[in-house]
């Protein structure tokens, strides 16, 4: 019943895709497992370089023949200003003094010229380790990294906000369309603009699926079978599942991650730029209301996301909340601490129970 054009183009069982969330959560155990389960594991390696993103590819195949995706970041322009990073650094070093780290008023950063070398080198890994799906977040590759990509057979998915960015997806030659209403957690996929209201799910899945002819897949507060049952009524092939998978056992997240999520409520989660620079939404602490009059001051993403990385480590090391990025899309209280395959499983059995 939920086999479709998406699910056997992937080859996969079932039309869920684990969300790749990247900086650690998508361990090698939680990708194998989402795919022997029969949906699709994805490695986040938005923040890796081309061996780690090697390195755990063959760790994953190590546990699974099943098929696998990965996701990388779209290099975007971004401004380095160091009067932006020393008035952020100013901002940033009370926290800093809290947590027993020393102040710093500038830092050695990386430049656009940097990222899009690590891109071409993530690239070539995806193609020489043979990964048929590969997805990509805050933008569109170039017409001739994508070229390259299909001339392996490899599946393009792209990431929208919009009803124009799933449209662009379309026209630059994108194979499936993951749309992201405005109520899933971790980093917004924006890349033609930042909207101030972004879309949420339910009336951004049927406006995309009326505009494009190629597979969505539907991605933010889905956590169970009515939500997959749901996108599907509206126009989606499958889903992308991101808090659900955090919590489960196998996920990398920090414990005290998983449980601000397994204690969290709906309305305690907001949008904010305060940990990386890009639009966000997590589970609001002290950090982001400490910060939330600055939200246009940061710097650009990654600089932001490299300024605050010595805080959110700390903050992580000691089992901290207050200054952690809590990343969390709007259904926590559904949330579970069970295995990846017993939540596929789980979320299965609901979905062909549900009669319309």
């Amino acid at each position: 019943m939920l086999s479709n054009e998406m699910t056997k183009r992937l080859k996969i069982m079932y039309p869920i895709i684990q969300a790749p969330m990247a900086g650690g959560v998508t361990t090698t155990e939680l990708v194998a497992a989402v795919s022997c389960a029969g949906g699709l594991g994805m490695i986040g390696a938005g923040y890796m370089n081309a061996e780690q993103m090697r390195n755990q590819i063959r760790e994953v195949k190590q546990l699974t023949s099943k098929p696998i995706g990965i996701n990388l970041f779209v290099p975007t322009v971004f401004d380095i200003s160091a009067d932006a990073i020393k008035a952020s650094n100013q901002l940033l070093n009370p926290v800093r003094k809290e947590l027993g780290l020393p102040p710093k008023e500038f830092i050695e950063t990386t430049s656009y010229q940097d990222l899009i070398e690590v891109f071409h080198e993530q690239i070539q890994v995806v193609i020489e380790e043979n990964i048929p799906v590969c997805s990509f977040t805050f933008g569109i590759p170039s017409h001739e990294v994508m070229e390259k990509l299909k001339r392996e057979n490899i599946i393009l998915i792209g990431t929208a906000t919009t009803v124009e960015e799933a449209i662009e997806n379309e026209k630059r030659g994108i194979d499936i369309i993951v749309v992201q209403g405005s109520e899933a957690g971790g980093h917004r996929g924006s890349f033609l603009q930042e909207v101030e209201e972004p879309v949420g799910l339910m009336s951004l899945i049927p406006q995309a699926a009326d505009q494009v002819s190629i597979p969505i897949i539907a991605a933010g507060g889905i956590m169970d079978g009515r939500g997959l049952k749901a996108a599907i009524c509206l126009g989606a092939k499958g889903v992308q599942m991101g808090t659900a998978f955090l919590t489960c056992e196998e996920s990398g997240a920090l414990k005290v991650h998983k449980e601000a999520i397994l204690q969290g409520k709906e309305s305690e989660t907001v949008l904010t730029r305060s940990f990386s620079g890009k639009q966000a939404r997590g589970i609001i602490n002290k950090f982001i209301r400490e910060m939330k009059g600055h939200e246009k001051e940061w710097p650009d993403f990654p600089i932001q996301h490299m300024l605050t990385q010595d805080i959110r480590k700390t903050s992580g090391e000691k089992g901290e909340a207050d200054y952690l990025s809590l990343w969390c899309g709007q259904s926590p209280r559904l949330a579970k601490s069970i295995t990846a395959e017993e939540l596929v499983k789980k979320t299965i059995s609901e979905t062909e129970g549900i009669k319309i």
